[in-house]
């Protein structure tokens, strides 16, 4: 459907390209007019003959009509491809030129600026069989008007139907990551493979643009589901080098007290003196290490610091 509206468009556009009668053509027409009416009240005013005022109204009259449809007006950015008796005569413009009423004719009027071609891809499968939908944006720009002109009917539509089937082209080529993550790839590839087919046009692409890559719902729900089970994963796995790392400097730790009892029991009793200093604090230890680690004596100095503290 959208193809179908973009074309209508381009023939559209194209028929108002193929023009006109510029202002300047009827303004020298309207002057012409004008003129013959005069020359016709100056030849009454002299008693001339009919026959003169009617030759003379013929000959202005053709002249008239000569100057409304001989005078043709290019912009700035455009070229008339103009035909003699059916045949290329050659490119006229930019600015006024003349033509030969009857013997010649400006059938197409080129435009020489970058002209931008939506285009899209839709339900096209990639390799691993995926349907997608792809949304692209081409620009090129003619540098052939004879070419453009002669060489192909519609060049605004053929470039717009290559496009499409080199986007088919390439999507059934790449597997679906390919083209999520590979769009720049995607583009010179397009861009290459375009401009093959319309360089014999005189027409050349100068860039390619993907817009948009849809998937089917279903499958982007379970892509998500998969990249939340693989930051899981990652998150476990960084989990369990800590717990690695840690059991580590446990193993070394265990290796300095091994020959250390003493470095060993200062180690527990700061442990169980950091515990006990907390207001409201309840430590559980079995009864053989109060006698191992003398925590009687421990005890009485940890009450014997908190009486003395309120004093303080």
């Amino acid at each position: 459907m959208e193809n179908k509206f973009l074309k209508n468009i381009i023939q559209k556009k194209g028929m108002q390209n193929d023009q006109h009668i510029p202002p300047i053509a009827a303004f020298v027409f309207a002057i012409t007019i004008v003129g013959t009416i005069k020359v016709i009240l100056i030849l009454e005013s002299l008693h001339t003959s009919d026959f003169n005022i009617g030759a003379a109204t013929l000959v202005m009259s053709a002249l008239s009509i000569f100057l409304l449809f001989a005078i043709k007006v290019a912009a700035q950015w455009e070229k008339a491809v103009v035909l003699r008796l059916g045949k290329f005569n050659g490119l006229k413009g930019p600015g006024i030129f003349w033509i030969i009423p009857i013997l010649d004719s400006a059938v197409t009027w080129i435009d020489h600026r970058v002209t931008v071609t939506p285009f899209s891809a839709e339900k096209t499968l990639t390799k691993d069989t995926v349907p997608v939908d792809v949304d692209a944006v081409l620009f090129w720009v003619v540098w052939d008007a004879e070419k453009a002109a002669l060489e192909v009917t519609d060049y605004k539509s053929a470039i717009s139907w290559a496009a499409q089937t080199a986007l088919r082209e390439i999507i059934g080529q790449m597997t679906l990551a390919d083209i999520l993550v590979g769009r720049a790839k995607m583009d010179a590839d397009l861009q290459k493979i375009i401009d093959e087919r319309t360089t014999p046009w005189g027409v050349t692409v100068q860039s390619v643009e993907i817009r948009d890559v849809v998937i089917p719902q279903v499958l982007e729900d379970t892509m998500s589901r998969q990249a939340q089970a693989e930051r899981e994963r990652q998150a476990r796995v960084i989990l369990g080098e800590s717990e690695k790392q840690i059991a580590t400097s446990f193993a070394e730790a265990a290796e300095s007290y091994a020959d250390n009892p003493t470095a060993l029991h200062l180690r527990a009793m700061n442990m169980l003196f950091e515990g006990l200093k907390e207001k409201g604090a309840l430590v559980i230890v079995p009864s053989s290490a109060v006698d191992t680690m003398n925590l009687g004596g421990l005890s009485g100095m940890v009450s014997l610091a908190q009486n003395q503290k309120p004093k303080e």
